[in-house]
Order: structure tokens, then C-alpha cells, then sequence
């Protein structure tokens, strides 16, 4: 990663150089990163080819003024933290289902980061409604956050249903929101590509949720959320109250991918065969 990118990302983000790679830097950049840059899938419902190479994702960060899902968001960020000095690792998770299933091997991408002043941190800035900062590696104990109470623990027995069946992996750790498990991560290291067929699952498969729906959203500077899924606009407060509307013309839907998310679209991306249960 050159010095320009590096200058382009944290002009995105809106944030400056950190002096060294510390801990208290990698909070600023992740919630940075949730503020401005969107969790998104408009790609494949445009007909954009999603591509897991450095490069690409940081053009479509910086350049293109977009974002994406986790492997996209949490490869670019990645890729950013490491040319700023922090020790950056991909982990492979798979995500938990609304019956406690575990969905497909490569399904999710995170990151474990070591900051210089030797602490290591679980980095997610592509997972939708999770933590806004990074939660540690080390602590097993409950984690407070403006997006819930979480907790890093072992994994336990796979849960009915789970797809390979089998155990554990010794060493693999559950990703735990307000008592209700996210995510399960291997700890061993991967290489970006290694999540290509994951990637092309989510983007092409009839199972995949994301095939089948539309979603854009971020953090919001009070700390709430604000979400398009498709022409449904929801802004949800810090208390967790929320409101819904119906956008009815193409031109209001273009105008909140622009002035709420800073997404230009010519037009407005329609799921081919939506989720009859959205």
C-alpha cells in the first residue's frame, strides 16, 4: 500500500496518520470506519464483479466512495492497518443463523491486530449491527460497548444442524452479543484469497441472505444506526428505539444512498428474487 492510499483511506475515513500503532489509535479507526464507510451489497444486485485483491478494495473504498461486506471492508482495513504498523491477521468465522446454526466454512472475515503497546484485538468493521470498537482478544469476561455487551469465549459444542458436523477446533473462540453467539472464529491465520469461494458463495448462491436482499448501512454520529434495505429506510436511536419509512420514488432512494451513505448510483438496485420473507 503506497503512501497516497494510505492518505486517500484516512481522507475517507476523515481521520489523520496516528503517530504509532497504538491501541488507543486502532479505536479511533474502527469507529471511523463504521461512521463513514457503509456495510453494503449493492454489488451484486448491480452486476458488479466483487474481487478480493488489495488494490480493487482499496479503490472502491477510497476511490469509488463505496463499501461492502466483511470480506471487502474488514480485507481494505486490514490492508490499511497493516501499512500503518499494526500486526494484522485474517481469521476465518462462520456466522451463527436465527435457529443457532453455523452457516458455510469462510463464511465471515475478521481480524486479530497487535498494537505496539502489546495488545491484541478483535477488528470488525464488516459485520453490520456489532461492536463499534474493537473488542479484546484476551478478556473472557464481558466486554460493554455502545453496540452491546459482548464477550470472546471458547467455543462450545456445535450446536444442532451445524453444516460438517463435528466439534470444535481446538482453539476456536465464539463471538457473543448481549448472551446471543454471532459469530465462531478459527484462530490460525489466512490469506485474503483464501476467502474467494466464501465470497462467490454470498454473491451467487439462492441460500446466501445476501442474494436475496438489499442492504446499506452504517453507524450514525449519535451513536444509532441508520439502514436502506431495499425502499425501507430505518434509523434506529441509541436506546434502540426505531422508525421506519417507505421510500416511494426512485429519486427519494437515490437521494438517501447520496446524502446519508455518499453513494452516487445512477440507479436503484432491485433484488432479482427477493427473500419472500424481507
Amino acid at each position: 500500500m503506497t503512501s497516497a492510499q494510505v492518505d486517500a483511506y484516512l481522507r475517507r475515513l476523515g481521520s489523520t496518520r496516528p503517530q504509532r500503532p497504538t491501541s488507543e489509535a486502532l479505536r479511533e479507526l474502527h469507529l471511523r470506519h463504521l461512521l463513514t464507510v457503509p456495510f453494503e451489497n449493492l454489488s451484486i444486485h448491480l452486476g458488479e464483479e466483487i474481487t478480493l485483491e488489495e488494490t480493487r478494495l482499496l479503490d472502491k473504498v477510497t476511490e469509488g466512495r463505496r463499501g461492502g461486506f466483511c470480506y471487502e471492508l474488514n480485507g481494505a482495513f486490514g490492508t490499511l492497518l497493516a501499512a500503518l504498523g499494526y500486526e494484522v491477521e485474517l481469521l476465518a468465522g462462520r456466522v451463527y443463523d436465527d435457529e443457532g446454526r453455523l452457516g458455510i466454512p469462510y463464511d465471515h472475515l475478521a481480524l486479530r491486530v497487535r498494537t505496539a503497546d502489546g495488545d491484541t484485538w478483535l477488528a470488525d468493521v464488516g459485520f453490520g449491527a456489532h461492536s463499534h470498537y474493537p473488542l479484546s482478544c484476551a478478556e473472557r469476561g464481558e466486554q460493554d460497548d455502545p453496540g452491546g455487551t459482548f464477550q470472546v469465549v471458547a467455543a462450545g459444542p456445535d450446536p444442532a444442524g451445524v453444516r460438517g458436523g463435528g466439534g470444535p477446533d481446538a482453539g476456536d473462540l465464539d463471538v457473543v452479543r448481549d448472551g446471543t453467539p454471532q459469530y465462531r472464529l478459527e484462530t490460525r491465520p489466512r490469506a485474503l484469497g483464501d476467502f474467494t469461494a466464501g465470497a462467490w458463495w454470498h454473491s451467487t448462491s439462492p441460500l446466501s441472505h445476501f442474494t436475496r436482499s438489499l442492504v446499506c448501512s452504517r453507524v450514525t454520529e449519535d451513536g444509532g444506526r441508520i439502514t436502506l434495505s431495499g425502499r425501507k429506510l430505518k434509523t434506529t436511536a441509541p436506546d434502540g428505539t426505531r422508525e421506519t419509512r417507505e421510500l416511494e420514488k426512485d429519486e427519494e432512494v437515490l437521494t438517501v444512498y447520496r446524502e446519508r451513505f455518499g453513494i452516487e448510483l445512477d440507479r436503484v438496485p432491485a433484488v432479482r428474487d427477493p427473500d419472500p420473507g424481507d
